[in-house]
């Protein structure tokens, strides 16, 4: 969670990083800021210079100039020399807020197939999830992170859209286990799209109607559209368990269950 100053820089570089770009400028900007929120996280004393609040803004857009002139697009390049030039609570604040823009690039690249973006990338962290051979594999620290890409590309090439494929390449490479930056990436498509993720934890598939009503209730609830991401669990007996932000709607059988035991217990 940023705070202060890294908030306020993220807010504005997020403005700046809005504009009616193709799909190619899209993709090429969002592959760009991906490659240097990496060298930013590979390299604590760039990282640490550029975030030195006793260094000139100018002196700091200068030396961005000299690693990345001629390397990045225009558009690239000036939002990187923006975001130096900002305050921020936490070095490592910069990285992530680039990679974070680069993410929102990469799903706006996706044009009208970005909504299913976060659902894609979600199904990738069920198959991972329920999979332990894909799981193992992806967590080996024998395999490098080009035998674990190629190894994913394979496996979904051609069931995910180019996007998704390339933010679950960036997920294998992030400092973070795969399923965690797959969520994390979930949630910064949605927001993309205006919408927030509610995951729905169920015993049984919901029926379209049932979708329907929790959609609608759950947005009237928090004021904004709300996307479901349904996950089935048998162990849960009946009833649901929502989460949603920082909120966990527990209405399962098996946590009222565990309540009565409790207060049998005590």
């Amino acid at each position: 969670m940023l705070r202060g100053a890294s908030a306020e820089a993220r807010t504005a570089l997020a403005a700046k990083a809005k504009g009616q770009r193709t799909l190619n400028e899209n993709a090429t900007i969002g592959e760009q800021l991906l490659a240097v929120a990496g060298m930013l996280q590979a390299e604590p004393g760039l990282r640490r210079v550029t975030t030195d609040a006793s260094v000139a803004g100018e002196a700091k857009a200068g030396l961005i100039d000299q690693i990345f002139g001629g390397k990045l697009a225009d558009a690239v390049l000036e939002l990187v020399k923006e975001a130096v030039q900002q305050r921020w609570t936490s070095s490592r604040d910069l990285p992530d807020v680039v990679e974070n823009l680069g993410i929102q690039a990469v799903v706006r690249s996706a044009g009208t197939r970005g909504a299913n973006v976060s659902d894609e990338l979600f199904r990738v962290g069920q198959l991972i999830d329920h999979t332990p051979e894909l799981r193992g594999a992806l967590s080996d620290p024998a395999r490098s992170d080009e035998d674990k890409t190629g190894l994913l590309s394979r496996i979904l090439d051609g069931k995910v859209s180019p996007a998704t494929l390339r933010l679950v390449t960036q997920a294998v490479r992030a400092n973070a286990p795969i399923g965690r930056s797959l969520t994390d990436y979930q949630h910064v498509a949605a927001d993309v799209q205006d919408e927030v993720i509610a995951t729905v934890h169920t015993a049984r598939p919901l029926t379209e109607s049932e979708t329907e009503r929790l959609t609608d209730g759950l947005g009237k609830a928090y004021g904004a559209t709300v996307h479901l991401h349904v996950v089935e669990d048998p162990a849960l007996i009946g009833g649901l368990r929502v989460e949603i932000g920082d909120d966990v709607i527990d209405g399962s059988v098996a946590s009222k269950l565990d309540q009565a035991r409790r207060r049998i217990a005590g």
